[in-house]
């Protein structure tokens, strides 16, 4: 039996996961909607999901350096119990006068949780199972976090839209405490490394170091990273920013049927990234690097059919239809997209640099995602009753970016 893949310590691993990333991917979808039902103001949801994302960006880099030096199982259960208490906290306090002041500071917490929970889960694979099953079991632990990404918004949009925010808040406080006693179990092999200076001097290094390998020694990695923020900018974060806008605040459905259909959309976005992954899985040996800005352009074009459908029918079940459907082609794409410039940086990066290389780019390109849910829920207050040009901006701004970035990804077959 110490030869299968779930052992006793692994299978608790997978079990902990599917908790607390449900739990994680319910609340992530009903506070920001809380928000919208309460204000009905699409600049102040950009702002509160702006500021959420800003200690899931700093948290990053560190989270990888913390998960090499302190035994992963305790800081599992250490930010498990910490989210308990700190939904806990936030539903005592929603009530005791402006909830938006709170609300903004739990889901910050969240989401810089989240950011440093997840590198020490990715670290604890190789020590729980044998290294020929570990493609295995990287691939059970990115499908419990694909399918709960799928799930949580519509169960939780289910949830929220019949029994209202407490609700929503009470199944996920006890998700994660019961991810937390089931962790105690865990045991994981640790040693401690032995520390050379303090973490913010070695993330400084570590930081610089990435920097200009990116930069300086391979410059296409560079404009890959710039390409990315470019997409997470002008196209990522106008989908976020649109899909709880106009399905719950410019379509004219009823509030509860409103939520649930969010609910459903961000399930549908989910499943466009599921569909992308597992076709990046089949297709991988027929897939083109030089042909990468295809699947930009195919994004890009996805918009303009939802700004069409915005101008000639701005209420009902078509737009909606339209929007979800386009989200989740456009989901699909940016997913193939995202695999094969992971690889490419993979294969391009020595063995030494890998992981602060990889940190680098998933910090700086989460950059762009404040600023961009930030402008557009300004944008979309603005054009209010013209919705359609914010979505037409959107689509005309990627597709020059797609068209521009063709010319990068020619030249990848002939980068040394």
């Amino acid at each position: 039996m110490h030869h299968t893949l779930f052992s006793k310590n692994f299978t608790i691993l997978v079990i902990g996961q599917i908790i607390s990333l449900f739990g994680n991917a319910a609340l992530r979808f009903a506070l920001p909607l809380y928000v919208l039902n309460l204000t009905g103001s699409s600049a102040l949801y950009g702002t509160v999901t702006a500021c959420a994302f800003l200690p899931a960006i700093l948290l990053s880099p560190i989270g990888g350096i913390v998960a090499d030096r302190i035994n992963k199982r305790n800081i599992m259960v250490a930010l498990d119990f910490f989210t308990a208490a700190v939904i806990l906290a936030f539903s005592l306090l929603m009530h005791t006068g402006n909830p938006i002041l709170p609300l903004t500071a739990a889901l910050m917490l969240l989401y810089g949780i989240a950011s440093a929970y997840q590198p020490s889960v990715q670290a604890s694979i190789p020590a729980l199972v044998k290294p020929d099953h570990l493609m295995a079991a990287n691939s059970i632990i990115n499908t419990i976090s694909s399918f709960a990404a799928l799930t949580g918004p519509v169960l939780g949009g289910i949830l929220y839209s019949a029994y209202g925010l407490n609700a929503v808040l009470m199944i996920c406080m006890v998700c994660f405490f019961l991810s937390a006693v089931m962790e105690l179990f865990l045991a994981i092999p640790f040693e401690p490394h032995r520390s050379e200076g303090s973490i913010w001097r070695t993330v400084k290094t570590d930081f610089v170091q990435s920097l200009r390998f990116i930069w300086k020694d391979r410059p296409i990695i560079g404009k890959v990273l710039l390409i990315v923020c470019g997409v997470n900018l002008f196209l990522s974060a106008m989908i976020l920013v649109a899909l709880p806008y106009l399905i719950t605040e410019i379509f004219d459905f009823e509030a509860n049927l409103a939520n649930r259909l969010y609910g459903y959309a961000q399930g549908a976005l989910a499943a466009g990234g599921l569909a992308g992954g597992i076709c990046a899985g089949i297709f991988s040996g027929r897939l083109s690097l030089r042909k990468s800005g295809s699947l930009l352009t195919s994004c890009a074009v996805c918009v303009f059919p939802i700004a069409a459908a915005l101008r000639f029918s701005s209420s009902g079940m078509l737009p909606y239809l339209t929007l979800t459907i386009c989200c989740f082609l456009i989901m699909a794409c940016s997913t193939i997209f995202t695999v094969q410039m992971m690889t490419f940086i993979q294969a391009e990066t020595p063995q030494q640099l890998i992981g602060k290389v990889i940190a680098v780019i998933l910090t700086v390109s989460m950059c762009a995602q404040p600023l961009g849910n930030a402008w557009y829920g300004v944008l979309f207050e603005l054009c209010r009753g013209f919705e359609y040009a914010v979505v037409l901006f959107s689509g005309i701004t990627s597709l020059a970016l797609a068209l521009g970035a063709r010319s990068v990804f020619y030249k990848f077959s002939a980068a040394p």
